[in-house]
């Protein structure tokens, strides 16, 4: 049988860009002493997950957080809430099920699945059987300034004087 830690109404900090081991030892050390939690949580490429109950599993990389999910990624300023997380570590993938919530720089989504792809920076949301996804995107006004565009301006269109 594989090795699981275990934890009720407790939370992990998870690091992106961090080893199994340390991903472990963080839960490990979140769970046995909750007065830590906040000073992981102050990490910026902290992802923290809070629910009734999670399990990691150190073979597979796996941790499953079930009931009353939270998650808060401050670093992609990402907040959100599920019936039930997974995040797999060697793929940097979180998976969110169970009447999903996610909160992203003021827009938002509804479905009955998303998976963060962590490195792409990408959801891709799924919905319930003869429902819909929804999404609240803000769309800033003209006058607004937008942000930078790395590419360079159009071409001007070309005049030609007729007589």
């Amino acid at each position: 049988m594989a090795p699981r830690l275990q934890g009720f109404g407790k939370q992990f900090s998870l690091f992106s860009g961090g080893l199994l081991a340390a991903i472990a030892s963080t839960a490990l050390l979140t769970l046995s002493n909750p007065s830590q939690a906040p000073v992981q949580a102050q990490n910026a490429g902290a992802l923290t997950v809070t629910s009734d109950i999670q399990e990691a599993n150190t073979e597979t990389g796996i941790i499953t957080a079930r009931g009353n999910v939270r998650i808060n990624y401050p670093a992609r300023n990402i907040q959100g809430t599920a019936a039930q997380a997974q995040y797999f570590s060697t793929e940097r993938i979180l998976v969110l099920s169970g009447n999903v919530y996610v909160l992203q720089d003021g827009n938002s989504m509804r479905a009955e699945r998303m998976t963060y792809k962590i490195d792409e920076g990408r959801f891709v949301a799924t919905p319930a059987p003869k429902e819909q996804v929804e999404a609240i995107y803000l769309v800033p006004e003209e006058d607004e300034p937008r942000p930078a565009n790395n590419s360079a301006p159009p071409a001007p269109e070309p005049v030609i004087n007729l007589p």
